[in-house]
């Protein structure tokens, strides 16, 4: 089985619900991606089907929008 990808911002948000997603995922996992620090990922995400972070991709392709911290557009 593929890992998921969580993908956030950076912001309180982003970070608490990060704080979360370790506790349900084992973190071997799951990789963590900041966009904010990592701005040539922004494409990853949006071709992967992002449309907000916090976010996070599952193996399968399924994407699960948390919460509302930004817009993948505003990150672009």
């Amino acid at each position: 089985m593929g890992k998921a990808v969580f993908y956030h911002a950076g912001c309180p948000v982003c970070v608490s619900a990060e704080q979360d997603i370790l506790q349900l995922i084992l973190a071997e996992q799951v990789e963590v991606v900041h966009l904010g620090t990592e701005k040539g990922k922004v494409k990853d995400a949006d071709a992967a089907g992002v449309k907000s972070v916090p976010a996070l991709v599952l193996a399968n392709g399924n994407v699960l929008h948390i919460n509302f911290g930004a817009s993948i557009d505003d990150l672009k």
